[in-house]
């Protein structure tokens, strides 16, 4: 519109250069109208052109948002349905998973039912046949099993008696946990003695119970053997005698008890010695304190001659000089005391030496025990632990030897120790007190 406007405008500035100034007013007036009415038509029909364009573009743009919204739409069920089917999806992933599972499980119950089983010699998968009858093949076998062990039988058989020898009889089987068995020679009850075979239980009472089962009749109490495997051996424990707990100990256990005993007899000897010399204390002095109140020394002497021990010869030996000057007196009682220490001290060392060793030979034991004990393991490893059991038991044995020695001969030796201090003083006690009253009574 306004280009049209332009357009006239130029066309009135350059009328006036072209054409002469001769032109009349009117002439330019009808083209100024023509002019006007063309550019008024162009603009009429520019204008219902853009009214058209406008409507076509309205009309456009609202189909296309019905497109939109038709699309979104149909977004939202497509979005649904897409979450629909990835649920559908994954539950059928899960429903195969668990279908697959189950499957497995069947095929372990399957496999472990037939390791069972076959062991009792039933027979229980059909290569023909599905997982699921295999299985309940194998659970009708199982019931049937389970009825045959849990009850009472009685079958010819035989066992062994405990001296070793095999004896035919009757067999009681109480299900697949205990049994019992008579013979001609023996009845009672019956523990595995390996490889499916039996031994006789050589527990008193048993024989009974065994010989009522036989005529059905149901004892009162049982003395029964419970047992979960047939194939294993079972070993009647037996209760260590001293010569088994000694035969443990091995060489260093022998060398340990020999000087144990050997201890002892020192250790008895002694006592018998200072026994011996402390003897008739209280007799001696008092005869020799009544001679010496009545001033007869040679009478005291010749009272205690016939008595024997240490105090009895230090106080004769004291009578003998007891004339001489004090000092030379104090002088021979410490030497006699001193000989007699020689017997008074007899053995007590050396059962001190035996009280000290003995420990640490029995370190040397627990030493020696734990290396033969790491040698079994080296050779057969730790699976066994009877192999085990023959180190381990030297080690503790030696030390339990070495403390019984130690113990008892530490406290004795030095309880001897004591008593032959307390002789000694004994025997300078009653020397002076001779002298002492000797002195008094002469000095009168």
């Amino acid at each position: 519109m306004k280009q049209g406007v332009i357009v006239m405008f130029a066309l009135l500035a350059i009328l006036p250069g072209l054409w002469p100034e001769t032109i009349r007013a009117d002439e330019l007036t009808e083209t100024y109208r023509k002019e006007y009415a063309f550019l008024k038509a162009q603009k009429d029909e520019l204008t219902g052109q853009l009214a058209a364009e406008e409507k076509r573009q309205s009309e456009e743009l609202s189909r296309v948002r019905e497109k939109v919204t038709r699309l979104q739409d149909e977004t939202v069920l497509l979005s649904e349905r897409l979450n629909r089917i990835e649920g559908d999806t994954e539950k059928a992933r899960r429903e195969l998973g668990e279908a697959t599972g189950n499957k497995e499980i069947v095929a372990n119950v399957v496999t472990q039912a037939k390791s069972v089983l076959e062991g009792y010699g039933i027979s229980v998968e059909n290569e023909s046949a599905s997982l699921v009858d295999n299985m309940s093949r194998a659970f009708r076998k199982a019931a049937d099993l389970y009825g045959d062990l849990s009850s009472l039988k009685v079958e010819k058989g035989s066992f062994f008696l405990p001296d070793g020898s095999s004896v035919s009889g009757e067999i009681v089987r109480i299900g697949n946990i205990a049994a019992y068995g008579v013979s001609s020679k023996a009845a009672g009850a019956l523990v595995p003695a390996g490889n499916g075979a039996f031994r006789l239980w050589d527990k008193p009472g048993s024989a009974d119970d065994a010989r009522s089962f036989v005529v059905r009749k149901q004892p009162g109490s049982l003395d029964i053997f419970l047992y979960d495997n047939l194939d294993r051996a079972v070993e009647i424990h037996k209760e260590k005698t001293l010569q088994d707990i000694i035969k443990g100990g091995g060489i260093i256990g022998y060398i340990i008890l020999g000087l144990g005993v050997f201890g002892i007899l020192l250790l008895l000897g002694r006592f018998f010695f200072l026994l011996k010399a402390g003897s008739n204390v209280t007799a001696i002095t008092g005869i020799v304190y009544e001679k010496l109140e009545n001033g007869n020394e040679n009478e005291a002497y010749s009272a205690i001659k016939h008595f024997k021990g240490s105090i009895a010869r230090v106080i004769r030996a004291t009578l003998r000089n007891i004339n001489r000057d004090r000092e030379h007196i104090e002088d021979i009682i410490t030497e006699n005391i001193l000989n007699e220490n020689r017997s008074l001290d007899r053995f007590g060392n050396f059962i001190l030496v035996i009280a000290a060793v003995a420990p640490l030979l029995g370190l040397l034991g627990t030493v020696t025990g734990m290396i033969s004990t790491f040698d079994v393991i080296t050779v057969h490893g730790t699976g066994d632990p009877k192999l085990l059991s023959g180190g381990i038991s030297e080690a503790l044995i030696t030390t339990m030897f070495g403390l019984l020695v130690a113990i008892p001969l530490l406290l004795l030796g030095n309880l001897s120790r004591g008593w032959a201090e307390n002789i000694k003083d004994s025997m300078e006690q009653s020397a002076l007190h001779v002298v002492n009253l000797f002195e008094k009574y002469n000095a009168k």
